[in-house]
């Protein structure tokens, strides 16, 4: 029986690598790479650490797959997030298919701010008010 799982974790492991590795290769922009990358290599190593500890089912080869895979878990989805923000900060354009860009209009290259929906749609104060819509009006 452990054989039987070994074998499907395994297998399944590897399909996930590889269809990550075409995923890889196929994505258009880098964004929709990077997010294939999280989710189907994640996938994939966490299934075949899993085939490696049942496989060994050691006690110390289980709690370090363990640790393994809790902490690709956690920082996977950190460094697809990073990766992410970075290239849309330094301009890379969205695939031409992309529908909706939550961030345009809300960073400031110059200052590298980032604004929430809150500090868009209205002001702090009055004075800033007259100064955006006096600014608005200007050519």
């Amino acid at each position: 029986m452990t054989e039987i799982l070994i074998y499907i974790f395994s297998t399944l492991g590897a399909l996930f690598a590889l269809l990550a590795a075409i995923g890889l290769v196929r994505m258009p922009d880098p964004y929709l790479r990077i997010s294939v990358n999280t989710k189907a290599a994640t996938l994939g190593v966490g299934l075949l650490l899993g085939a490696a500890a049942i496989f060994f089912s050691d006690f110390s080869v289980t709690t370090r797959v363990q640790a393994i895979v809790i902490f690709i878990f956690l920082t996977a989805p950190v460094g697809a997030h990073l990766l992410g923000r970075t290239s849309y900060f330094l301009g890379n354009s969205l695939w031409s298919g992309s529908v909706i860009d939550d961030l345009k209009g809300k960073y400031n290259k110059a200052t590298h701010e980032l604004k929430s929906e809150d500090e868009i749609k209205k002001p702090v104060d009055k004075e800033a008010r007259k100064k955006e819509e006096k600014n608005d009006q200007t050519p």
